[in-house]
């Protein structure tokens, strides 16, 4: 069995105020029943806006926040089953990078010490051996030994965000979750991080779970996407073939936005979406189908390519 990751029906929901001056409270689905797996060496791809719970799912994996209901098998083991002390002995396979160099490194830490500790932590290597472990880390994330001795202030974005991929990577994990890790940074910046992913997966092999709001970045590096809205999956499938036979209104207009056409958002008509959460902004709606149920993937399904619409053709 090559699968590395297995996630099913995976929730978490929060309470929040409905505003700073109410005592009112609403419950957020974060994440409402999301399942994947992903085999060894393989890249999925999230997409989603801001708010449709792809941060929440990567902080769910990575069992940063506990989820209210949902299996996470990592390796065969189950994550919320396992005792705190093998837990800790996994984090070492599982490593994550953040959307923001900037707040995920120590600004008192030179990047030799940032890449050290979790290699001395994990006693990955001798201590003698931790200055070549740490040199070999930055040849592979494209720095030279000059940055050893600097500080994250002292580097670009570009720079910050090659140290904390570096980092991911100093405990030889089996699988990385990327956070939007390309997001705060300029586009030729980007595309420099991209290759840099890139290579890491040709060469090391390692799996990954690769987060973004830009499906046009996603494709580059994944082997399959599921996209999100409101904590659920409503597309899922081949990495080119969501990208270039979309199903879902709404994974169109992820594409359009990123090609630079906007389609026009249908009105909201005053009835709550009892149904398919997209129904307010979905050109296509049907109040008469639309909102007799909440769709699954199982609404329309082909060979490796389902999405949660009753009305895709």
């Amino acid at each position: 069995m090559n699968e590395i990751l297995a996630v099913s029906d995976l929730k978490r929901t929060y309470e929040v105020k409905r505003s700073a001056f109410s005592y009112a409270k609403e419950i957020v689905k974060a994440v409402d029943g999301v399942s994947f797996q992903i085999d060894k060496g393989k890249t999925l791809g999230v997409v989603g806006e801001s708010g449709s719970g792809k941060s929440t799912l990567a902080r769910c994996v990575m069992f940063l926040e506990r989820p209210d209901s949902g299996k996470i098998v990592f390796q065969g083991n189950n994550l919320n089953e396992i005792n705190s002390h093998d837990l800790r002995k996994l984090r070492r396979e599982i490593q994550i990078i953040f959307q923001d160099p900037y707040s995920s490194l120590n600004p008192r830490m030179k990047i030799f010490e940032t890449l050290a500790e979790p290699v001395l932590f994990h006693n990955i290597v001798q201590k003698e051996d931790v200055m070549g472990k740490v040199e070999n880390i930055l040849d592979i994330v494209g720095l030279s030994t000059d940055y050893l001795n600097k500080y994250p202030h002292e580097m670009s974005g570009g720079q910050r965000q090659r140290v904390a991929i570096g980092r991911a990577l100093t405990t030889n994990p089996s699988l990385i979750v990327a956070d939007e890790p390309v997001s705060s940074l300029d586009v030729s910046i980007q595309a420099q991080i991209i290759n840099l992913f890139m290579d890491i997966k040709e060469k090391a092999g390692i799996t990954m779970l690769f987060i973004s709001h830009d499906l046009n970045v996603v494709r580059f590096l994944s082997d399959e996407i599921i996209v999100m809205y409101k904590g659920r999956v409503v597309e899922a499938g081949k990495g080119d073939e969501v990208f270039y036979n979309p199903l879902h209104p709404y994974t169109k207009m992820l594409i359009d936005s990123v090609k630079g056409k906007f389609a026009k958002r249908a009105g909201d008509d005053g009835r709550a979406a009892s149904g398919c959460p997209y129904y307010p902004r979905c050109e296509k709606r049907k109040s008469e189908v639309c909102l007799a149920a909440k769709p699954g993937l199982d609404a329309f399904s082909t060979n490796n390519h389902a999405a949660a619409c009753f009305l895709v053709e």
